[in-house]
């Protein structure tokens, strides 16, 4: 899995949940297609008169979401680009994407306006596997943002988080270590640890 494969599995769903803010910085959120998915970018339009387009205009961060028939998730958050050569990628758009020239027919296509997203974190989430399996991404210039728990080198060794976790993926050691890939982030093991060794780890 890498970040490509994860905008393929968005590209392949095709009818995402996008999230924006508005001018009052409330959220957001309606389906939109992703029309293209190539070198680590996602593709998708909207037309001027939308508030959609109000708010990329106004504020350009975005987030997206999907989930696939194998119960694999993938999330994006980051910004959203307006392209130029605007009737270029519109036409490539209505190329791949054949159904769209029933809803915009002839040359009132071009009220349409295309943008991509290139710098994101991009996070895969598969629920199909036991134990899950989390992968995390960064895209372009974007930092990565760890999220989840990690144990500190307070821990005592008593083993409560490693009874307690739902996917089994703390192993012993000093200390007691975490296995990124397969937790759920859910904070049992935060909530339980008796010397609060463990921590979030930095947004």
């Amino acid at each position: 899995m890498n970040p490509q494969d994860c905008l393929q599995i968005l590209r392949e769903v095709k009818d995402a949940a996008f999230a924006t803010v508005d001018e009052k910085g409330g959220p957001q959120v309606r389906i939109i297609d992703v029309m293209l998915a190539e070198n680590e970018k996602i593709y998708f339009c909207t037309a001027r008169g939308k508030d959609f387009f109000a708010q990329l205009m106004g504020d350009n961060r975005i987030a997206v979401t999907a989930v696939n028939k194998n119960f694999q998730m993938v999330r994006l958050w980051g910004t959203a680009e307006r392209l130029t050569e605007q009737k270029y990628w519109i036409d490539r758009i209505f190329k791949e994407n054949p159904s769209m020239n029933s809803v915009y027919p002839n040359e009132s296509r071009y009220i349409l306006e295309p943008f991509c997203i290139a710098n994101a974190n991009v996070e895969f989430f598969d629920l199909s596997r036991e134990p899950i399996e989390r992968k995390t991404f960064t895209i372009r210039e974007n930092k990565e943002q760890k999220k989840g728990f990690e144990i500190s080198v307070s821990c005592i060794g008593c083993g409560k988080c490693q009874k307690l976790c739902p996917q089994q993926c703390i192993s012993p050691g000093k200390p007691y270590e975490i296995n990124q890939n397969h937790c759920l982030h859910c904070g049992l093991c935060f909530e339980n640890c008796p010397v609060k060794a463990i921590k979030r780890r930095s947004m």
